[in-house]
């Protein structure tokens, strides 16, 4: 059943067919089949965990991280290399691709490989900017129907994923578990073959290596300028041909192209700094921050000047210095 928006005072709701789908939430007009369907997702609502662990009594309010969480105890589908759990063995095989490298599936417009012929089909509607799924509410375009959904909870205000250890509520799955890898995890299994850096999330390795490669395999349809990411694209487009929509901060009107960046932006007035260190009491807006403040507490130094071998903790630092070593050098010769 295709699902229409449409917009009463303000608020997003949904068009439902009374004869399949006659009970409806006051709180964030989501339409369901039976009154139980819709009392169950109440409780998402009134924060009222009704979901226990059977193994360890942890409670839930969401079902799918009730199920997720279920799967950890559970020794059904493991990955070998990194302890992963999953339901399905298909799901395994497919995961077991991000260790072996292997990439069957080319897109034959720019050359980039993926795992899925899934993740193929997404990738291609980048080069044909296909978009035909729009939100009602701002006209926002979107690829996949699915993500209008998503999206919308960005109006609604809706967070159903928890963070179960600082009970942070995210709009969907993934970015719950990027957040968990990013914010309460050390652990950094992407490694660059070329260079000594290493990732928590394989995207922010892709997103590397292309500094290495080269490769720009985002193109603008206007003028077939190539870029290195999206919000690169995104950027280009907003400010030569006047395409798409800036994101406005609401204290100091500062316009942004990308989502992440105005959030953060706005964590600065508010002062918000959820990054801490480990090894002392400050706190960072960002995770690169971060990294770039541990260096105060680590011997370690990667980078090198490759005219008087001096190392340096920082790669700013190797930067200045190097100016400085091509002055000396030159007043020498």
């Amino acid at each position: 059943m295709e699902v229409d928006f449409t917009e009463h005072a303000g608020s997003i709701e949904h068009v439902a067919d009374d004869k399949r789908r006659p009970y409806k939430c006051t709180a964030c007009d989501k339409w369901f089949a039976t009154n139980s369907g819709l009392n169950k997702h109440s409780k998402t609502h009134s924060a009222e965990k009704m979901y226990s662990c059977t193994y360890c009594e942890e409670r839930f309010t969401n079902r799918d991280c009730f199920k997720q969480h279920v799967n950890l105890h559970s020794d059904k589908y493991q990955c070998g290399e990194c302890g992963r759990i999953f339901r399905q063995k298909a799901n395994l095989t497919r995961h077991a691709l991000t260790h072996s490298g292997e990439k069957p599936f080319e897109c034959f417009l720019c050359g980039e490989r993926f795992r899925t012929p899934e993740n193929l089909t997404m990738h291609c509607k980048i080069h044909s900017g296909e978009k035909p799924y729009k939100c009602n509410v701002c006209d926002k375009a979107f690829s996949r129907f699915g993500s209008v959904n998503i999206h919308m909870r960005v109006h609604t205000g809706d967070k159903p994923y928890k963070c179960s250890v600082c009970e942070e509520g995210f709009g969907h799955s993934s970015s719950m578990h990027a957040h968990i890898r990013l914010v309460h995890t050390d652990a950094r299994p992407h490694h660059c073959p070329l260079c000594p850096k290493t990732f928590k999330m394989k995207s922010h390795l892709n997103r590397h290596f292309r500094v290495h490669t080269g490769a720009k395999p985002y193109s603008c349809r206007h003028c077939s300028k190539d870029f290195t990411t999206t919000d690169q694209l995104k950027t280009h487009l907003l400010k030569s041909h006047n395409e798409g929509s800036w994101l406005s901060c609401h204290i100091c009107q500062k316009k942004f192209s990308a989502r992440g960046d105005l959030k953060q932006h706005i964590q600065r007035h508010e002062g918000v700094k959820p990054y801490v260190c480990d090894e002392c009491p400050k706190g960072f807006c960002t995770a690169a921050e971060l990294r770039k403040h541990q260096s105060v507490h680590s011997d370690d130094r990667h980078f090198t000047c490759f005219l008087c071998s001096a190392t340096f903790k920082r790669k700013q630092n190797v930067k200045l210095h190097f100016r400085k070593c091509c002055d000396i050098d030159s007043t020498r010769t």
